[in-house]
């Protein structure tokens, strides 16, 4: 069975029961899991709401990248779902979690596969402001 459990984008609301259920394993000593928010404000800027687009690509870039976690850190099961579509803030942006046999590899695992998505996946991010600027910015 592939370590890889869940690799996709969505463009409805994302579930961290989900993601936790996928990688569950009898096997696995630690799970890490983090959870990207809508927050509302970057850089001293309040954000009204955002929108991310995809490349048509992303999807398999998402899963290129769970596989490189997985065998990097032994991980025992793999899931990750970015959001595409308009977000509200406070709404999931993204979900990554990994289970291992020992927590310090799941902690590692996680922020390493949240760190490569965030870096090489072809997701952009478009922020509208409270003064009716926007910005794209080229991350996930």
């Amino acid at each position: 069975m592939s370590a890889i459990r869940l690799a996709e984008l969505r463009d409805g609301p994302l579930s961290v029961d989900e993601v936790l259920s996928a990688v569950q394993d009898p096997a696995a000593g630690g799970i890490a899991l983090f959870t990207g928010v809508v927050r509302d404000h970057d850089h001293g800027r309040a954000v009204v709401r955002l929108s991310y687009s995809a490349h048509p690509s992303a999807g398999a870039e998402l899963r290129r990248v769970a596989e490189k976690v997985a065998a990097g850190f032994g991980a025992l099961a793999v899931a990750a779902v970015h959001r595409t579509g308009e977000l509200a803030v406070g709404e999931l942006a993204v979900v990554v979690a990994v289970s291992c046999a020992h927590r310090g590899e799941a902690f590692d695992a996680c922020r390493a596969l949240i760190d490569e998505l965030k870096a090489t996946v072809p997701i952009w991010k478009h922020q509208e402001f409270g003064d009716g600027e926007s910005e794209w910015v080229n991350s996930a």
